[in-house]
Order: structure tokens, then sequence, then C-alpha cells
């Protein structure tokens, strides 16, 4: 029985649309095994789909297919921490679990670089899935067939505090709400602040981080669709946030504090129960700069 844990990711960053993510330590777990038919349960009963729509054993299937063979049956024993539909890659964490699982019961034919393509090529993106492999803060770009990627390990004197509300919103609504075609200028705008954000979180020029999240791409779009998100951004600012970002296509925002603002998440629950927000769960985490692994127990 293989025993893999898998990080939560945000993507995006502000405005490395569809190109940054990070790795979070907050973690799903799944235990798999081959077997002659398919059995899915749930450890935390969590509903997840317990026949061939499950996306770990649809990724599973997947590399099972691209390696010659045929999958007959998965025996998976999921543990569902990372919230579903919230901007915390709920699902690049099934699909890296599938394919990693799998890989790992075949003998480990295909490389780490092999693993990245396959999630993309799967998820149509690599912000969420290429972190979620790797750990660190990854800048890739994937062309359609492989992605071209960097991973950097990040120890730094941040926290990243999730503000979670109780509503999901699928990324397809998200992404559906976008405009097809974006101008020249603000393609610029974007180009510049994703690029200062990774330069500015590496060298430790945090009082850049504010300026490097503005995004005009994706963030006033999916804003409307977050009941009071401006507010919670404001308050998060209030706070001492140095950023504050709309986490993956959202609802989560997240917020980048220095380790010093020692009560940050505290304030910020009381802050939002005052404003009536109370719907908007407060949890803080580091960067995972391992991404998936296989552990010998929980």
């Amino acid at each position: 029985m293989i025993k893999l844990r898998i990080p939560a990711t945000s993507a995006n960053l502000g405005a490395g649309f569809d190109a940054l993510g990070l790795a979070l330590t907050y973690y799903n777990y799944v235990e798999m095994d081959e077997s002659d038919r398919i059995e899915i349960s749930s450890s935390d009963g969590i509903p997840v789909p317990t026949d061939e729509r499950n996306l770990i054993y649809i990724s599973a299937k997947d590399l099972f297919e691209v390696c010659g063979k045929k999958l007959g049956g998965l025996r998976l024993v999921q543990t569902n921490n990372i919230p579903m539909a919230r901007g915390l890659g709920s699902s690049s964490a099934c699909i890296a679990a599938g394919l990693v699982g799998a890989n790992m019961l075949l003998g480990s034919p295909l490389t780490t670089d092999d693993l990245v393509d396959l999630a993309a090529q799967i998820e149509g993106h690599p912000d969420n899935t290429a972190p979620a492999l790797l750990g660190g803060i990854v800048t890739a770009v994937f062309d359609g067939r492989r992605v071209h990627w960097v991973k950097q390990e990040v120890f730094t004197k941040l926290r990243f505090i999730a503000l979670i509300p109780d509503f999901e919103l699928k990324t397809e609504d998200a992404r559906s709400c976008l405009p097809k075609e974006v101008s020249h200028k603000d393609a610029v705008y974007n180009l510049s602040r994703a690029a200062l954000f990774s330069a500015s979180l590496l060298t430790g020029k945090f009082e850049n981080l504010r300026t490097a999240v503005h995004d005009k791409l994706h963030q006033p779009y999916r804003m409307e669709l977050i009941p009071r998100c401006r507010e919670v951004f404001d308050i998060a600012y209030t706070h001492g946030a140095y950023a504050a970002y709309i986490s993956g296509a959202g609802p989560t925002v997240m917020a980048i504090v220095d380790e010093e603002n020692t009560y940050f998440a505290g304030k910020m629950r009381f802050s939002l129960s005052n404003a009536g927000l109370g719907c908007w769960s407060v949890h803080e985490f580091g960067i995972d700069n391992e991404g998936i692994k296989e552990i010998s127990d929980k």
C-alpha cells in the first residue's frame, strides 16, 4: 500500500495568471494499491466519487495508458483536508496523487518532468499541478504539450493566511467571467508585476508585494463573484498584511504576513466576525518545499 501526502497550492499569486503557484503546508493524504476492482473510500467522511469519475483514479488510469498498461482496478483511501472548489488546488492534489501513485505502482518509469507535463495536460494549466508535485514556488509555461518550469525553494519569515469562505466557486465559473481579450497596456501591467512578485519574495523585498499582486487580467472580474471580497482585502491590509490576493480561481483570499505579525490571524477572525463575515474561516500556513511525497504513516 502506497501512502502519499499532497500539499494544497495557491496559484496566480496576483498577477501571475496561470504561470505562478506555490505549495502550502496543508495536506491531503491518499493510500493506494492495485486491485481487481475499483474500491474508493473517504477516511474522513468527505463525499468523493467512488467510481470511474474519481479524479485520482482517472489520473492513475491515464498514466497506465501512457505507459502501455491497463489499470484493472484500484484501491484508494482519501483524507481530504483541502476544501474543494475554494482555490486551494484540491483537484490538482488529486491529479498529483493519481499520477505519482500510479507511477510508483509501475516501478517509476516516468520522470518528474514527465509527471509535470502529464498533470498539466489533464488539468489544462500548470499553476497548481506543478507546485503540488514539486513544492516551493514554481514558475511554469505550458505550451500545450510540455511544461517549462523552474522551482525555487523559499525560506522566508512569511506566513500565508488563507481566508476561506463557506461557499464554493467552481473553476469553470471563475474562468467564464474573464474577458476573451486584454489590452496591450494591461498585459504589460501584469507582466511587470508577476516578475516583481517572484524577485521580491526571493530577495526579501517584501514591501514590494502589495504592488506585485495587483492584477488586471482576472482578479477584478472574479471579485464580482465573491461577495464582499474587497472588504476582506481591506481588513487584511488594515492588520498589516504585506499583500492580499485571490488564491487560484477563488473564493479563498490569501494574505501574506510577516511572522512577527504574531496576532494577525486572531485579529482577522475578530474583524471578520465584527463585519458580519464570520462565515470566513482563517487558516495559517507556511510554504511546503517538498511537494508530494511518500510517507510511512500519517
